[in-house]
């Protein structure tokens, strides 16, 4: 300990003879900061503020606890039939996803297994999807579907821009094809990316988009159709294949020749276990790109999605970009730069610990809960179901018309004092005049938890037909859920 003290007194120049310090001298840190506490009495005895930092570190344990006891008052993700993620993995996952949290996905030269992981994992959804040559699709993980859509749409205005030639941008305007129903991403996309955005709107009790309306508005400045493979709004699968049928007459009739993309940002991962002989995917060849998000019901937690293109054709080389970056060649293309590697190791391992046998008794289970949940719930008399989880484990319903007690928003405030969250909401055009409540059904929503779900619905229902009427509802509520 001496020949340490007399060290720093060496250092400083200023020491006496025995080697002990005449004056305070700065101190080394010979570890980080955080791995030691700070003073735990200080993290007890004062209130930290809430819009600005600190001006004192405080102990780890007390920091955990303020920060756990606000999010205690968070609802319970268990029960949030609102949301498409995934909200419960197995506790191996978890392991999984905390080796890698601290990887950047980017560094595909540092994290070179990491990196193996993701190209696997595209190679088995090309498989599954039914590529031509699933060794000659290209895809990439995304932060979510939104990402994959903005990739896919940006591929898409890109292949349209060489088609046309000397007329864009100066006298052409590109526009894209879809339902009223679609994600909230696909306005996003034509708003960041100036496309016109046609919408083919609701009519009676179609509630997706209509192939032969679809065609209508098309022409030649037309960048794609976006076909919905389970819709949000009512978990129904849009008819992709008729989609495709109008196209190629639309193809003979003017020589027009327009792509289509398939959203499955839920119903790609469903379909290919529960509905396989439904021709939705790259087995049409009109379709060029597909999406799915792995945290819905890829069965990831939330921060991971895909985008496949059918071949190397259908993404335009200039859009990937090839960067010098930590001593590799590295091509990518997204949207983002840094993101956490654990969801592709979770999308893996999710992979490989359910297999094609696996991934259809989940999502059968799921349409199972599903169907049997919607079954029970028209049989009350007081709902008319739309859907009935037969697409999407996913059901939307409304109240009879002859109620007159109450209506959806009544329902759905009451069950979130139950800890349910059920939204409602009204539709889109031309549908406003319907309000609809929708439940998701996922992994973890077990047939127990239906059966309690069901228990509190039905407990409520006397109070809510003895009311004088709807209680009313503020505008903010009166909003579709785009999970």
């Amino acid at each position: 300990m001496s020949l340490h003290k007399g060290r720093i007194a060496d250092r400083a120049g200023d020491g006496t003879a025995d080697g002990t310090r005449t004056r305070a001298e700065p101190r080394a840190v010979s570890v980080n900061p955080l791995y030691g506490e700070a003073d735990p009495v200080s993290g007890m005895t004062t209130e930290p503020p809430r819009h600005r930092l600190p001006d004192e570190p405080m102990a780890p344990d007390a920091a955990r606890q303020l920060v756990h006891d606000e999010l205690m008052l968070d609802g319970n993700s268990r029960l949030n039939l609102a949301t498409f993620v995934t909200t419960w993995m197995e506790p191996q996952a978890g392991e999984l996803m905390a080796l890698c949290r601290d990887k950047n996905m980017v560094d595909k030269d540092e994290y070179p297994r990491t990196a193996e992981l993701e190209r696997r994992c595209v190679a088995m959804l090309a498989d599954l999807w039914n590529a031509p040559d699933p060794s000659a699709a290209v895809g990439c993980s995304t932060t979510g579907s939104s990402e994959a859509c903005m990739l896919t749409g940006m591929a898409l205005k890109r292949r349209w821009a060489r088609r046309a030639g000397d007329r864009y941008p100066a006298s052409a305007r590109p526009n894209l094809v879809m339902g009223s129903n679609v994600q909230v991403c696909w306005e996003k996309f034509c708003n960041f990316w100036e496309v016109e955005a046609r919408q083919v709107p609701m009519e009676g009790e179609r509630f997706h988009l209509d192939p032969e309306a679809a065609a209508r508005l098309c022409d030649e400045n037309t960048i794609g159709v976006v076909a919905v493979l389970g819709s949000t709004f009512d978990g129904s699968y849009e008819p992709v294949a008729e989609v495709c049928r109008a196209l190629d007459a639309l193809q003979e009739r003017t020589g027009t020749d327009v792509p289509v993309h398939v959203d499955g940002a839920s119903g790609a991962m469903i379909a290919p276990f529960l509905d396989p002989d439904l021709l939705w995917d790259f087995r049409l060849p009109r379709v060029a790109s597909i999406n799915t998000s792995g945290h819905k019901y890829g069965l990831v937690y939330p921060g991971v999605g895909w985008a496949l293109w059918r071949s190397q054709e259908a993404l335009p080389e200039d859009l990937v970009f090839r960067v010098n970056y930590l001593g590799g060649d590295m091509p990518t293309f997204a949207l983002n730069f840094s993101r956490p590697g654990a969801q592709v190791a979770a999308q893996y391992y999710t992979f490989l610990r359910l297999g094609h046998g696996g991934f259809t008794a989940v999502q059968q289970n799921a349409r199972d809960v599903a169907r049997s949940l919607a079954a029970r719930i028209g049989e009350t008399g007081d709902f008319r179901m739309l859907t009935h989880g037969d697409q999407l484990p996913v059901f939307a319903f409304t109240t009879v018309p002859d109620m007159r007690s109450y209506d959806v928003f009544d329902v759905s405030r009451r069950l979130r004092e139950r800890g349910w969250l059920v939204p409602a909401y009204t539709f889109p055009p031309n549908r406003e005049d319907l309000s609809v409540l929708r439940i998701v059904c996922r992994n973890g929503f077990t047939a127990d938890l239906s059966d309690l779900f069901l228990d509190d619905l039905t407990e409520l229902l006397p109070e809510l037909r003895r009311q004088s009427g709807p209680l009313g509802r503020p505008p903010a509520e009166a909003t579709a859920f785009h999970h």
